[in-house]
């Protein structure tokens, strides 16, 4: 994307890595990863690796996760609907 940090490249990478390690989307780990909640902390896990910005979302097709998407370069809003229109696409 014009004008993304340089960054976002390692940043979208880890986002995909995190929604396809725990089968979940990096919005939706990201809202159990607060202080006080199951899963506060898991972003220092797995080598400081995991992602827990939105913009990362599981592939599915016949039911089954076969992959994952990570976006990353604009508001986790953006980053969030990109990411999902192409996991819609597939």
């Amino acid at each position: 994307m014009d004008a993304a940090w340089i960054g976002s490249v390692d940043i979208s990478i880890s986002k995909a890595f995190t929604s396809r390690a725990f089968d979940i989307s990096t919005a939706d780990l990201a809202a159990n990863a607060g202080p006080g909640e199951q899963f506060f902390g898991i972003n220092v896990s797995n080598n400081g690796r995991v992602m827990i910005f939105a913009g990362g979302v599981p592939l599915r097709h016949g039911g089954r996760i076969v992959g994952a998407v990570g976006v990353s370069g604009g508001s986790g809003e953006q980053d969030q609907a990109v990411a999902e229109a192409a996991a819609a696409a597939l």
